[in-house]
């Protein structure tokens, strides 16, 4: 239901700022009633679920793609948070599509075959890395980690300057899992070295909340 709910959101953040702050207004409200995130869908779903709500959440995701197609990927949208640009935009719609997706994965006890395109959430990870620091108000450490993935295809991605003694290394699917929280840090075969490096992995997080 939030997915498809913020799906809905991101398509207003592309429309004007106006349509996404009417938008947003009721589900703000409610949280500043102390309604969870989950809980604050219910009312604009008005009862939608089950397939139902599965075949509105695909039709719309393609309206998504469609969208964001189109749009300058350097356009600043309007968000619940910081102001981003269409590119982060439909990165996070990705990301949390992806992530909740690995979940059903899980439950039904299937594997998922991955294609290259998760160096999209993989990317998100790397520069959230203040993030996941800042959110539970510690100082950002400096430098950031080098970081070394392999991607499904067997292609090697790279981000930041390499230091043999603050990294994390590993699959990018393994990655894109523990930045996602969909697995813990010690559930995977990643390595970590150095402190840094390993505080992140405990606490990485590529998402708001």
């Amino acid at each position: 239901g939030h997915l498809y709910m913020f799906d809905v959101a991101a398509l207003k953040s592309l429309e004007s700022d106006t349509a996404f702050d009417q938008f947003f207004a009721p589900i703000a409200a409610l949280m500043g009633e102390g309604k969870t995130l989950l809980e604050t869908q219910y009312p604009w779903l008005d009862g939608l679920k089950g397939r139902a709500l599965y075949e509105a959440w695909r039709k719309n995701a393609n309206t998504v793609a469609d969208s964001f197609s189109t749009t300058d990927p350097k356009k600043r949208l309007k968000w619940a948070g910081p102001d981003m640009s269409a590119l982060s935009s439909v990165t996070a719609r990705q990301m949390e599509t992806w992530a909740h997706g690995q979940e059903i994965f899980d439950v039904l006890g299937k594997e998922r075959q991955e294609g290259d395109r998760i160096r999209n959430i993989a990317h998100l990870g790397v520069n959230t890395f203040g993030w996941a620091f800042i959110n539970r108000k510690l100082p950002v450490p400096n430098p950031a980690p080098y970081v070394r993935l392999v991607g499904p295809s067997g292609a090697v991605w790279e981000w930041n300057e390499p230091q043999a003694d603050n990294a994390v290394s590993g699959q990018a699917v393994e990655f894109a899992s523990v930045v996602t929280q969909v697995r813990g840090f010690q559930d995977t075969s990643l390595v970590a070295t150095g402190p840094t490096a390993s505080r992140w992995m405990e606490i990485a997080q590529c998402f708001a909340g």
